[in-house]
């Protein structure tokens, strides 16, 4: 098997790669489709700031979680898949490049469904991916024996949960499916999603590798931090536009930056890729639980574009909606980033008391926003999470 960044093959045999593989790190390929989900998850960012920010939050939540899974889902699908059998050669790229055009057609139909639960080109971005998808797991099952009863698990399971979203779309398209009962079968059907690996593994493990998947997971987060930064800056210009420099916009923006860092170093902190090659049998609640520590990521960039938004002439949500668009995605992280990484043996660096603590101050916080300010209250938040940070480090360094 070449490593990951060789020169590329014709055609080698699709054979799972060894979960001890040295210096097992991520491709080239694999950077690069990471690229494609940076404008899927600035769409769905932008989307949801709009709604926001023009004091429609809850209605646009929905809209946000639901195509969000859909990006998550995807990149998941195609990482663990690469970290158990990239081959790197010329069918395996070319199926790649497949699956990153569906992730662009994905993007492109985002405003559509945010804004008018039209989910026709998410759909057709989607099945593209998943055809994809379901061409690696039979390659997969026909040239690796040893594997042959999981992939094609994979690739039965991958083919059932697709045609039930192609029939959910096209009731939903018809009339046929209540707009009442719309919402819980998504849900029943991303259950079904993440049922897939849970059954098709018990046919025989995967040989994912833990360091290759901690550090996937780890740029995957860069590219949230990435994004929350983008939006903020793409706010502070605008609100430059419209006025000059005030000092509630420095602040908003100085501590935008402060709470991102504190929140980068406390995701840092945790060696997930000791944890999870100690841990093997528990990485589902590790990986799945991503969907929650991403989406928090995704939505606080969304909250603090709101917040920048807030210094203009033009603030549509309220001082207390505005923070909690922030504090809300705020404590969501650090609540689930300690949840997903508690059952991990080794990862347990967050004490429940700081977390909970923490998280509870940066709920309260946006209370006091009518009278003290939304730049004062964001201040405010980002101080908590660097306190937050300082607690669950220091300790750590000292038992170290």
């Amino acid at each position: 098997m070449p490593p990951a960044g060789a020169a590329c093959r014709i055609r080698v045999r699709m054979t799972a790669r060894a979960i001890d593989e040295p210096h097992r790190a991520s491709s080239q390929l694999e950077l690069l489709f990471d690229l494609t989900f940076v404008v899927a998850v600035a769409a769905v960012t932008a989307r949801f700031a709009e709604h926001v920010a023009g004091g429609h939050a809850l209605s646009g939540l929905v809209p946000f979680l639901q195509v969000f899974f859909a990006v998550w889902w995807a990149w998941m699908n195609f990482t663990w898949f690469a970290s158990s059998y990239d081959t790197d050669d010329i069918p395996y790229r070319l199926l790649t490049m497949l699956q990153m055009a569906g992730v662009l057609v994905l993007a492109a139909g985002v405003p559509a469904a945010a804004d008018h639960s039209d989910y026709r080109t998410v759909a057709i971005g989607y099945l593209v991916m998943r055809t994809a998808l379901v061409a690696q797991w039979l390659r997969a099952g026909a040239e690796d024996p040893a594997g042959r009863r999981t992939a094609l698990r994979y690739a039965l399971g991958v083919t059932v949960a697709q045609a039930g979203w192609i029939l959910w779309l096209v009731t939903a398209e018809a009339g046929a499916l209540p707009p009442a009962t719309r919402v819980p079968c998504f849900a029943a059907l991303a259950l079904l999603e993440l049922a897939v690996p849970r059954w098709a593994e018990r046919a025989g493990p995967t040989s994912w590798h833990p360091h290759h998947i901690a550090e996937r997971y780890g740029l995957f987060t860069i590219i949230l931090f990435g994004e929350s930064v983008l939006a903020a800056s793409n706010a502070v210009a605008g609100a430059l536009d419209e006025a000059e420099v005030s000092g509630r916009l420095i602040v908003i923006a100085g501590s935008g930056l402060v709470l991102l860092f504190a929140l980068w170093w406390l995701y840092f902190l945790v060696p997930a890729g000791e944890a999870l090659s100690d841990g093997r049998r528990r990485s589902y609640r590790w990986g799945y639980g991503h969907y929650g520590v991403f989406a928090s990521l995704a939505a606080l960039g969304a909250g603090l574009e709101v917040a920048v938004g807030q210094t203009g002439h033009d603030a549509g949500a309220s001082p207390l909606a505005a923070c909690y668009a922030v504090a809300i995605p705020t404590a969501l992280f650090v609540l689930l980033l300690w949840t997903v990484h508690t059952p991990l043996p080794g990862a347990r660096v967050m004490h429940p008391a700081v977390v909970l603590c923490g998280a509870a101050a940066v709920l309260l916080l946006p209370l006091a926003a009518p009278g003290a300010g939304v730049a004062a209250i964001v201040a405010a938040i980002a101080a908590t999470c660097v306190l937050t940070a300082v607690l669950t480090i220091i300790p750590n360094r000292e038992g170290r």
